[in-house]
């Protein structure tokens, strides 16, 4: 049997087993979100996932929902609540990905769900990163988190599918956890989120 179908097997087990069990904890979070009166509690977006069928992911919201203020366009930064800071810090927001997992379109440990439209902009080998099931946490992820760009994540991300092991995902799983107890690497140095891909020129 090949490792990736174990893979999936112990990925639902797992996290039909942590959705249990932290269910309090998802329920807490639920509710400071709505007592927030941010917008809705669940941040849903389209992503791009395994063969390039897309899903939709599941995620806490950490901003608010108005993308404007006095007439002037917020940052990703200024929308940032002090309740999503703490989330993203402790990467808590990650935690509704449990029902992606559950229903097969995610793993733990794959190369991390993009948006829809990236996908005209890839690269032929980039485009290899949707031959495994993405992932809430992966390769590129543990090497520098968002302070990578594009090309640099893309190169770990096709690297990840040339290797993908038992060994290997401990190894990254290990270094995920470190990752945030040390709260190093959530956010890009150009800001909260990395900038928009636009396409990288082929050699």
């Amino acid at each position: 049997m090949k490792y990736a179908t174990i893979k999936k097997v112990l990925d639902v087990c797992f996290a039909l087993f942590l959705f249990v069990v932290l269910s309090p904890l998802i329920g807490l979070i639920s509710l400071l979100i709505a007592a927030s009166r941010t917008g809705p509690v669940f941040f849903l977006q389209r992503r791009t996932g395994k063969d390039g069928k897309i899903f939709t992911i599941y995620k806490f919201r950490t901003m608010i929902e108005s993308t404007e203020k006095d007439g002037a366009e917020l940052s990703d930064f200024e929308r940032l609540t002090k309740l999503g800071k703490f989330l993203r810090a402790a990467s808590l927001d990650e935690l509704p990905q449990l029902i992606n997992i559950i229903k097969g379109e995610m793993s733990f440990i794959g190369p991390r769900p993009l948006l829809c439209e990236y996908l005209e902009l890839y690269t032929p080998i980039q485009m290899r990163r949707h031959e495994v099931l993405p992932g809430i946490t992966g390769h590129a992820q543990t090497n520098g988190r968002n302070v990578t760009t594009w090309e640099e994540r893309f190169g770990y991300d096709v690297y990840y599918v040339d290797h993908m092991s038992f060994l290997f995902d401990l190894k990254i799983a290990v270094k995920t956890v470190l990752y945030a107890l040390k709260r190093q690497g959530i956010n890009s140095e150009e800001g909260v989120t990395m900038k928009p891909f636009q396409g990288s020129v082929e050699e």
